[in-house]
């Protein structure tokens, strides 16, 4: 019996999905847009995204299959939209690996003052990349599990060590400069956060709450864990909180201790300008590192299973499905791996415009997983779910309905215009056909060949 990842490490799985570039590269921005309320900012994140967490968590305890909301898509719906589910998601998380992975590279460039704008560079740091990430997975699932662990911890080590030395300096020292974000202005002239209404407010929100997504993949290598129907439901809240309690704690000491430096910071690892000592600048660009390396280390684990897991039921060619002695889906990797090396090279790295996919793939899930949990609950679904499943109408019905009309003013806020248009550098906005091409082949022309190629192999 191959291992599988027991209660804690998919724990720290969870974290390791979650926790990436955003909480070191720029909180500055949530700050810039809500000022002294930044924190306040990040309870309501954290709450939206517990929500939805909770969500997906209670619909892990119906269908313990692999996939996640592909699977819990097809299990309530049936095959046709849970394929386009699958489908849809399956290329929009390989494309958003290649975001990461573009991420972590340019960062790494950047600290070390090589090229990260040359083309040739950034792609040979990409292929070693994803060269150390095959040969991780290929090892087994002990072997990644070790490695996920090792970076999960160093990447939460480095903020709560910052948290403690923040806190000293902070109760100890008296360096306390958290009044000075009152003093600080936007372009208009306005004291940050004064002129919040409800529409500043869902935006500086929704900027934070990307900060928090992550959690919906987990449960795409649930095959590979143990007991996911018990383990899941409980294991993604748990991490949610955890995060929760990291970000708010990290946000609001780099408020205390240099706020100015915070939002205005034009260093790579802006939450390292916020100290002036060069042992916890050293830590936290360290601990960035760490964090970048191990969100791909977690997304080279979940991403192909998603390939697999419509293998697994049919959906796709058995190819996919096959593993190595070690318990690795092979072929479902290498596909995986091209798609999150072609398509951000074929954008030249931009990414900009290749995380547009991956977004409209994360609204597509939280709308129809809140729908499916309430199918689950009444029985109203079209295939069997697990066996002597314990309800309950809090987690199954009212919190699914929460999650689905946040998800929905989320949608309604989202800046689906900005994401389809570009400005060159005279300021003239172009539409962003690599943007919009990109949609109807991934959302569209994609689904449609291979549903059809899927009705005529079923026939």
């Amino acid at each position: 019996m191959k291992k599988k990842l027991g209660f804690y490490s998919i724990v720290l799985l969870t974290i390791n999905s979650i926790i990436g570039t955003g909480i070191f590269l720029s909180p500055g921005s949530v700050v810039a847009k809500s000022g002294n309320k930044a924190l306040m900012v990040y309870a309501l994140a954290a709450i939206f995204s517990a929500v939805l967490a909770v969500t997906f968590a209670a619909a892990a305890k119906y269908v313990s299959k692999g996939g996640a909301a592909y699977a819990y898509t097809k299990a309530a719906f049936g095959d046709d939209l849970g394929y386009y589910v699958g489908i849809t998601r399956y290329v929009a998380a390989g494309i958003a690996w290649g975001v990461m992975g573009t991420a972590v590279v340019k960062t790494v460039l950047k600290i070390f003052g090589l090229n990260y704008e040359s083309l040739t560079t950034v792609t040979i740091g990409f292929m070693v990349l994803m060269g150390i990430l095959m040969i991780i997975n290929l090892l087994g699932t002990r072997v990644f599990e070790i490695i996920n662990n090792l970076s999960t911890i160093g990447k939460v080590g480095a903020l709560v060590t910052t948290i403690i030395v923040g806190l000293v300096m902070v109760l100890f020292l008296g360096e306390n400069n958290y009044s000075a974000i009152n003093n600080l202005t936007d372009d208009a002239g306005q004291v940050l956060g004064s002129n919040l209404d409800i529409t500043g407010w869902v935006t500086a929100v929704i900027a934070a709450f990307y900060a928090f997504t992550g959690f919906e993949s987990v449960a795409s290598a649930s095959e590979d864990m143990e007991e996911p129907e018990k383990n899941l439901p409980r294991a993604i809240p748990l991490a949610i909180g955890i995060i929760a309690v990291i970000y708010m704690g990290i946000v609001g000491i780099a408020m205390a201790i240099n706020p100015e430096a915070l939002v205005t910071s034009k260093e790579v690892v802006a939450l390292a300008d916020v100290f002036s000592n060069r042992i916890i600048r050293n830590l936290i660009i360290g601990g960035a590192l760490v964090s970048m390396f191990g969100i791909n280390v977690a997304a080279s684990f979940g991403t192909p299973r998603i390939l697999e897991s419509m293998s697994n039921q049919g959906q796709v060619p058995k190819i996919f499905s096959k593993r190595t002695e070690n318990g690795f889906p092979i072929a479902s990797f290498l596909t995986t791996i091209t798609i999150a090396v072609v398509i951000p090279l074929a954008f030249k790295f931009n990414m900009a415009s290749i995380m547009i996919i991956s977004s409209i793939s994360r609204f597509i899930q939280f709308v129809i997983v809140p729908i499916s949990i309430i199918m689950f609950y009444y029985g109203k679904q079209k295939e069997e779910v697990m066996p002597n499943v314990k309800r309950n109408f809090a987690t199954d019905v009212i919190i699914p309905i929460i999650a689905l009309g946040l998800t929905l003013v989320l949608l309604y806020k989202f800046n689906w215009v900005g994401q389809f248009t570009t400005v060159d550098d005279s300021g003239q906005t172009h539409a962003n056909m690599f943007a919009i091409i990109s949609m109807i082949v991934g959302y569209v022309v994609l689904p449609a060949v291979l549903m059809t190629w899927s009705k005529i192999k079923r026939k």
